[in-house]
């Protein structure tokens, strides 16, 4: 068990490195100059001052530097923890901006991939014993996981938010309030954050409930199921077998579909000027911020890559014919 995790953990880092280094080399792609975009905001009128600055924020930020010089000093700085300075809001720190954003996105992903694993898998599991509910809700299913983040997104706010008045549409909570712990702020931020959430969970709940009801059908048609039926099992047990075996392929399903769900969040929080990251990743782009496009990124490719490594273990401790063949070749 000890190879399997060391195999494991050598995979996530060079997976890491890779990540990282694209990171790196996909905000200097981008179209635009970002100290023009900074000089825009100044109000810098005159050409001396503009280029006065413009030679200050290179230095700065180093952007005056050849490329590969630029990619050490990244790495550098990440090993120290240091992301640099924004360029949008300009001067505080990238980890900064990215930290008092991450508790949002958190907020929103942590509860809607949970609950929708949990109540897609049981929904689906027991739809595939009733054929009229299966009939009922199957269609359903279909056009919800068909159904692209962005554009549920906008079809809530648009008419439970616009039309129907029951939920605002934009941002964390009321901007006539000031962060507290009373419970008007706490009610605020509820209110703001159950669109975003809800886009989010219904999108996922459909793909988990069509793939544990398909799942189920396949193992109690199988032959062990056959077997125990033959063999005068109660019928509890044998869908008790069905659903535990069933759930191995969700579990990896889930890990494969982390990197989407949490695609799905940032358009999602672009959608409702949700303040998380995917609203950063919106201004770092229209600002041309390198360093805060290049932090939210790796803010992202980090907790994709330990939420995978956590459903890896997760899976070796549900599945024992794991740990067997891990046994097997230890030895």
């Amino acid at each position: 068990m000890r190879r399997y995790f060391a195999r494991k953990l050598l995979i996530y880092l060079l997976t890491f490195f890779v990540a990282v280094t694209i990171n790196w080399m996909i905000p200097r792609f981008m179209p635009g100059d970002p100290i023009e975009s900074m000089l825009t905001r100044a109000g810098v009128r005159t050409p001396e001052s503009a280029e006065a600055m413009r030679e200050y924020f290179n230095s700065l930020f180093g952007l005056d530097t050849p490329i590969l010089e630029q990619y050490f000093s990244f790495w550098s700085g990440l090993l120290r923890g240091d992301l640099g300075l924004s360029l949008w809001l300009f001067p505080q720190e990238v980890t900064t901006v990215i930290l008092n954003a991450v508790p949002y996105t958190l907020a929103l992903l942590i509860p809607a991939i949970l609950l929708s694993y949990w109540a897609g898998n049981r929904f689906g599991a027991y739809a595939a014993r009733r054929k009229v509910m299966d009939n009922a809700v199957l269609p359903v299913w279909y056009v919800l996981t068909a159904t692209p983040y962005m554009w549920l997104a906008i079809l809530l706010a648009w008419s439970l938010g616009i039309v129907a008045g029951f939920f605002p549409v934009a941002g964390g909570y009321s901007f006539l309030l000031a962060p507290s712990f009373s419970f008007e702020f706490i009610a605020s931020l509820i209110a703001h954050w159950f669109l975003p959430f809800l886009s989010l969970f219904l999108v996922a709940f459909g793909g988990w409930a069509i793939g544990m009801r398909n799942l189920i059908i396949y193992e109690l048609e199988s032959d062990y199921s056959n077997y125990l039926r033959a063999l005068g099992a109660p019928g509890k047990l044998v869908r008790d077998y069905a659903y535990r075996n069933a759930r191995l392929p969700q579990i990896t399903g889930l890990a494969l579909q982390l990197g989407v769900i949490v695609g799905g969040a940032v358009v999602t929080e672009i959608v409702f000027s949700y303040p998380g990251l995917g609203y950063l990743v919106l201004k770092a782009i229209e600002s041309g911020d390198f360093f805060l496009l290049q932090g939210v990124f790796l803010f992202i490719v980090i907790g994709v890559l330990v939420a995978n490594f956590i459903v890896d273990i997760v899976y070796v401790l549900v599945d024992p014919r794991t740990r067997v063949g891990m046994g097997g070749t230890d030895a």
